[in-house]
């Protein structure tokens, strides 16, 4: 379940950005890269990527480990998993709910 640091509020804000976006795509390999090879031939400095790369740690989609003296990033998909499950929760919830107003309306004399 997410936890309430990886709320989905929390994580949808992370991912509302074309950077972070690009971010994640790069990691979806599953792959570790450091912030000198996920800025690679972004039209942003390395700060910005750590910025960037800060927040997406803050969401908890991202994992950081250390190296020597090298800071590497790893995906965590398994937050996107259950940001998954939350989405089918909500649409489950939708689909009741639209279901039971399709029935009030067709119901109506």
């Amino acid at each position: 379940m997410l936890r309430a640091e990886d709320s989905p509020a929390r994580l949808f804000a992370a991912l509302g950005d074309a950077t972070r976006l690009g971010l994640i795509g790069r990691l979806s390999d599953g792959g570790e890269r450091s912030i000198v090879q996920l800025g690679d031939g972004l039209p942003i400095s390395r700060q910005a990527v750590a910025k960037h790369l800060d927040i997406l740690l803050g969401a908890g989609l991202v994992r950081r480990t250390k190296s020597g003296r090298e800071v590497l990033f790893t995906l965590r998909p398994e937050v996107f998993v259950e940001a998954r499950d939350w989405f089918d929760k909500v649409g489950s919830q939708w689909d009741g709910t639209l279901g039971r107003f399709r029935d009030f309306i067709e119901n109506q004399p």
